[in-house]
Order: structure tokens, then sequence, then C-alpha cells
């Protein structure tokens, strides 16, 4: 059992080596046996690399806990090439192990430009991870913002974590807001176009969902004033009786409402595609709600006769789920019709029809749908769905401004493509009042613009961990200094300059050289980089990548300070510090790749 008080910069590699070698010692000095080695990482005011817990052998070795390390520790030096020296401290072994061990490790990690990427075993299940999942009477906004880099990077690190990956959504194409921004469009669109406004298709859509709403409050309070409560007007209003009959029309196949849904539906599909391609991230496959609504009807039947529904006198079914903490769910309204649990069983059901490889999901939505997505998972156990078991909801916090909270219908959120242009202007502002672009051509000022404006978003949100809400900031998040993403880029391109002016064969295998305290570091904590990708991809948490690369730009750029690069005089030190700050720049761009970020190779 290994314990650590902290991960950081302690090599999973290095207990492993030493466990085996430490049960011998405790066998053969103590004539104890023990299946516990405990370690932690060894305190900076200490010498050691790592550090052995001795108090646990107190229960059953008598003495001295000084005396019982130092025995140890002979042991260990005597038996274990890796362990140079050693000291006690109280109850505690710290460990040096010599610097031959990182050498050697460095050597093998130094031209494997995938460092800590898994190839996908034939064996093993592919897990489906849905994102994005809009409605199409709006355009993206910041929330989705969230929503796609999450889906989109938990995505990316499940499938370097070994697995087998497929990006989808379901795209929310019916029901009675797609009515509203249609019936808008009827009314005050004049026969708009996205060609003839020379807008984004879902910004057009989007402005009749406003337009919509704006009427909607007019004549609720002209009722009002005429005598109407509010939820009188509410449910009398003209524009949303309308609206409720262009839905039933709809769903009866009416030809002209289905025209228009198909045209301007298109419109936004072809404006979030843009979008989507702006902020880098893409899809396998796409469920349309239209498509999918109906599924689940049949599943209803089989849950009934298996006696994990059951149906009221009134002809609706319900599952009750209150032994599981939970209530009464209904599946079937009384009248036939799904509901959207309903739905969600029928397409999870689909999807594996669709793609029988894959033995998992995860859900992308924000943290309003916790109990929805509690109730639905149980519900797909309880039909006995091996795969239910491996379900999961990617839960997220919302995302403010330091104005307060969105709201689409009053036409109050931030737009997506709006934010990305804004970002994009704000680092530009920065980076040119930092005066670093000299022999910049006007293109490739808008290429790095457009890399660190993007970067500074997706590092500022992705380094937050997904359930907490976030308070956005764009200047904030575009800072060249601090936990940020255009510091990390900064440190990328400061590594590229480098390698640019080093005019010497780096391909010298340096085996035997006195590391600098540094340099140890340093290795120490790129050995920690595929463990990283394990636990972001089980914990679906891409914050844990964003924050290990951050910690190890800040080794980097401690190491940088303290040591001579490319003024080293002894060729082979020189050598081997500008390989390890090649090691370290393609450990950096790796995981931003992880991330959906890139990295410029000048700044």
């Amino acid at each position: 059992m290994f314990i650590f008080a902290n991960q950081k910069g302690i090599a999973m590699k290095l207990s492993q080596i030493l466990t085996q070698p430490i049960k011998n010692a405790i066998q053969e000095l103590f004539d104890i046996t023990t299946d516990k080695v405990e370690f932690q990482i060894t305190r900076k005011d200490f010498e050691g690399d790592i550090t052995m817990v001795i108090f646990p052998l107190l229960k059953v070795i008598k003495g001295n806990p000084m005396e019982i390390g130092n025995k140890i520790g002979n042991y260990l030096i005597d038996n274990v090439n890796e362990v140079i020296r050693f000291n006690v401290v109280s109850g505690f072994l710290n460990i040096v192990v010599s610097d031959a061990y990182y050498l050697n490790f460095f050597n093998e990690i130094k031209e494997n430009d995938a460092f800590g990427f898994v190839s996908a075993s034939p064996n093993t299940k592919a897990v489906m991870v849905e994102y994005s999942s809009p409605n199409t009477n709006k355009p993206l906004h910041l929330g989705h913002v969230r929503n796609v880099l999450l889906g989109y990077s938990v995505a990316e690190i499940i499938k370097a974590s070994g697995k087998k990956v497929y990006k989808t959504q379901i795209i929310n194409d019916r029901g009675i807001h797609i009515c509203k921004s249609m019936l808008a469009w009827q009314k005050f669109g004049n026969g708009q176009t996205p060609e003839s406004t020379n807008l984004k298709g879902d910004k057009l859509v989007g402005n009749f969902y406003v337009a919509f709403d704006k009427q909607y409050k007019a004549e609720i309070n002209e009722l009002i004033n005429q005598g109407k409560t509010e939820e009188e007007a509410k449910k009398q209003a003209p524009i949303i009786i309308e609206a409720q009959q262009m839905l039933l029309d709809w769903e009866a196949g009416n030809p002209e409402v289905i025209a228009l849904w198909k045209t301007m539906n298109q419109w936004v599909y072809s404006g979030f595609e843009q979008t989507y391609k702006n902020i880098g991230v893409n899809f396998d496959s796409y469920y349309y709600e239209s498509n999918t609504y109906l599924l689940g009807k049949e599943v209803v039947q089989f849950g009934l006769e298996k006696g994990i529904f059951e149906k009221d006198p009134d002809g609706s079914v319900w599952i009750d789920l209150t032994e599981e903490g939970l209530d009464r769910k209904i599946v079937l309204r009384s009248d036939g019709t799904a509901v959207y649990m309903t739905q969600d069983i029928g397409t999870a059901i689909q999807r594996v029809k669709d793609f029988p490889d894959v033995g998992g999901m995860v859900y992308t939505v924000g943290n309003e749908q916790d109990y929805h997505f509690k109730v639905l998972f149980l519900i797909l156990k309880k039909l006995g769905f091996d795969w239910a078991e491996s379900l999961y909801h990617l839960s997220y916090g919302m995302v403010e401004l330091p104005s307060g909270k969105m709201k689409s219908r009053e036409g109050t959120v931030v737009d997506a493509d709006d934010l990305m242009e804004e970002m994009t202007t704000t680092a530009g502002n920065i980076a040119t009042e930092l005066g670093k672009l000299d022999g910049y051509s006007n293109e490739e000022k808008a290429k790095l613009f457009k890399t660190i404006g993007l970067g500074a978003l997706k590092y500022y949100i992705l380094k937050v961990d997904p359930k907490k809400q976030i308070l956005f900031n764009p200047e904030e998040s575009v800072d060249f200094a601090g936990n940020t993403g255009p510091f990390i880029q900064y440190t990328y391109a400061r590594i590229q300059s480098i390698l640019r002016k080093a005019d010497f064969d780096l391909k010298l295998n340096v085996t035997e050289i006195d590391l600098h305290e540094k340099e140890k570091e340093l290795l120490k904590q790129m050995e920690l980089f595929p463990e990283v990708i394990q636990n972001a991809a089980n914990n679906h948490s891409p914050a844990l990548v964003a924050n290990y690369t951050y910690d190890l730009v800040k080794e980097y750029n401690s190491f940088y300070q303290a040591v001579s690069i490319l003024g080293e005089e002894n060729l082979t030190k020189k050598t081997f510090r500008v390989q390890l700050s090649k090691k370290v720049g393609d450990t950096i761009k790796s995981a931003f790749l992880l991330l959906g970020i890139e990295v410029p190779e000048r700044m």
C-alpha cells in the first residue's frame, strides 16, 4: 500500500522499485513479513527523493525508529543500485537516488513525441462522450462554450488513456422553443435570410427568438391591463397560442410548417458548424431530437412486462424509485406521449445499437440536470443493460460574468462567436503593449492573437474543477503571468527559441553528469505525466491536466532562472539541458492538445 501526502514530484516508478527491497530488508533484518510499505513526499527542508514512513513498523518491530531507519537505509545502499544516500529524521527514512536513475528515465522518453499516450487495446470497450447538445433557436453562448470545451477535452483525455472514444451530440431541434423562433420569423422577418442580412444563420434565428419574447411580454402586459391575472395572461396571449398551434401542426406533419422548420434549422446547423470549427472541436456522430423523441416507447412496454414500470388508472406509466431514495418518475403520459426521460432511455439504447463496441457513456450536461441523470442511469440498470454500470454524468457548474447571469430569451447572453472575437482582440492588445511582435506579418499576428486568445479562454475554463461555478473574466484570462494559458504558451515559445539557437548535435545520449537539483525536479514532474492522464480520465477532469501543465511550467521557469542553458561551457551539460528543455516543450504541447489548445512556435 502506498500513501502519498502529495503526489506532486513523486515518481510512482521509484516507489515501485523500492517497495520489494524494503520488504526484503524488513524480513532479513527483523524476521518480520509486511505487506505494506508507506511512502510520502520528502519535505523540502530535508535531502531526499522519496521518504519511507517508519512509524507503522513500530507495531511489529520493537526498537528506536532512528535505528530501524538506519538499518533499512544501509540495506538499501548495499542492495539497490539506485539508492546512494539516506538520512533518518524521527520516524522518516529519506532516500536519495542516483542521478543515473533520472538520466536513464530521461533517455527512455526523450525521443518519444507522444510521451504519456497509450494505444487503445482491441479488447477495450469504447466510450461515447456527448457534449454541446444545443437548441436550434439560438446561437451557442458562454455556457455552451464550457460544455463543448469540457466534453471535447474529456474525450481526448479518455482516448489518451487507452480507450476508443466516439464524440457525439444530440441536437434539440423540435419543441415549443423552436416554434417561437419560426413564428417570429413569419411575423417579423420580411423574408430575411442569412445571405440577405449577412448574419450567421444561428444568430439570425436567435434574433427572432428574442423578438418573440419581446412581443409575448407586450401581449401579457396588455392582457393584465385588461384585468387578466398574470397566469391567465401568459396562457391567453395570442402569440403563445399561435406557437402552440404551430407545434401541433409540426407534429401532424403540416408540409408548410415542416418546410420552414427544415429551412431555419439548416441555417442554425450551418452556424453551429462554423462556431465549432472556430473553437476547435468536432464530433463523430449526430443525433437529432426530431428523430429520437419517439424512441423508448417500446422499452416502456418491456419494462411493464418485467414489472419494472407500473401503470396508473389514468393510463400513465411510472417507475417507483422511492426505495433508492428518489421518487416516482413518469415515463409515459396518460395520452401515450413520451417524456424527456423516455426519449433519453431510447436514445441511449439506440446509441449502443449504432456503435456495438460502446461500453459506457459520458453525458456533459450542467448540474441542474443532476437528478435527471440519477434517474436515467438507475432505470437503465433496472432494465438490465450491462453498459449502464459505466454511465457518467459530467456535471458542471454555471459560467457567470461580473454582470451576472445570462438569459437567452432576453438577448443578454454572451454569444460564443463574439466571445472568441473579443478574446482574440484582447490578446492582440496585450501582446502589442508588451512589444514583442517585431518581424511579424499582419497574417502572422492575426494567427498568433487567435492562438493566444483561444488558449486563454480554454485554459481559464478548463483549469477549474468541472463541478465548480466559474466567474469568467476575459482580461484576467489573457494575463501573461500566473496560472493562465498565455503564460504556459509563452514558456513553450521560449523553449522553441532555445532550440532554434542550439547549433550543435542534440542526439548525444547523456549518461553521466551530475544533475542540478532543478533538473531532477523537472524530471520528477515529467515522470508524472502518464499517471496524470489516467487520473484525469478516471475523474473526467481536464483540470488535472491543466494544473499539472502549470506546475511543470513553473518548474521549468525555476530551472531556467537557476542554470545556464546555451551559455553552459560544458558541452555535455549544455546538450542535456537543451534536450531537457525540448522534452518539457513536447510535454506541454501534448498536455495542451488534450485541452484543445494550440501552442505558438514564437511569441
